[in-house]
């Protein structure tokens, strides 16, 4: 199977198991995720609402991306702020970049890690799909961490990052003159190390960091994992 067919295996498999084992059912608050791989799992989310299965979901998205396509496929969209959320979900569904073998996560290559992190940390419960390609032993070292950052302190978090071990990049935004400007109106850094780190205590001294919005660390909320192999297998974890 092509990664594309992974990551929708991964979704459909992903939604069909939770709603069979009663962890997605009517009148639920569902978080849902950004990027190739969350975007097939609210198409099928959907497609079980359409067929009756699922009746009365409400969805937080994360991203302007997610918000069209659920518009787009009669999705009721809410913020956590509204009085039919009252702050808390019950469980959210989104895609990761990288996770390794006790479900760490980075997240973010889509720039809307902030919202995701605001969104799965007031959940019940998280589950994350994704092609085989995402499954690492260690992270941090291969795909470049994001870091949300107020532009205007740029040099002070780089500077900070590197004392930490990280070579930071700007994100350049594509078919754009200048930086990745995020949903939220900021910035960038993309993070790497030569070395693995502990991502959970990564997490915590990133964040820390004057002028850090958010990092792509995700370890506080360990999900359940949909991992979809080119075999067309499924692993679940």
């Amino acid at each position: 199977m092509t990664k594309d067919e992974q990551k929708i295996l991964a979704a459909s498999t992903a939604i069909d198991t939770l709603i069979s084992e009663k962890k997605i059912f009517s009148g639920m608050k569902i978080g849902l995720g950004t990027g190739s791989t969350a975007l097939p799992a609210v198409k099928r989310l959907s497609e079980r609402i359409c067929d009756g299965t699922l009746q009365n979901i409400k969805a937080v998205v994360t991203s302007f991306q997610t918000e069209n396509y659920c518009k787009e496929l009669g999705i009721p969209v809410f913020t956590l702020n509204d009085r039919e959320i009252g702050g808390e979900l019950d469980l959210t569904i989104d895609g990761a970049d990288e996770i390794d073998g006790e479900n760490n996560l980075i997240k973010g290559g889509g720039a809307a890690l902030l919202l995701e992190k605001i969104v799965a940390y007031n959940s019940k419960a998280y589950a994350i799909v994704a092609d085989e390609s995402k499954s690492v032993k260690t992270v941090g070292t291969k795909f470049p961490l994001p870091v949300e950052i107020i532009g205007s302190a740029r040099i002070c978090v780089e500077k900070a990052l590197n004392k930490l071990g990280a070579k930071c990049v700007l994100r350049e935004g594509v078919r754009k003159c200048g930086p990745v400007i995020t949903d939220n109106g900021n910035q960038i850094l993309d993070c790497l190390w030569e070395n693995p780190v502990d991502a959970r205590e990564m997490e915590d001294k990133i964040s820390k960091i004057v002028g850090v919005v958010e990092v792509g660390f995700f370890t506080k909320l360990k999900p359940v994992v949909f991992i979809a192999k080119s075999d067309g297998s499924v692993e679940i974890r």
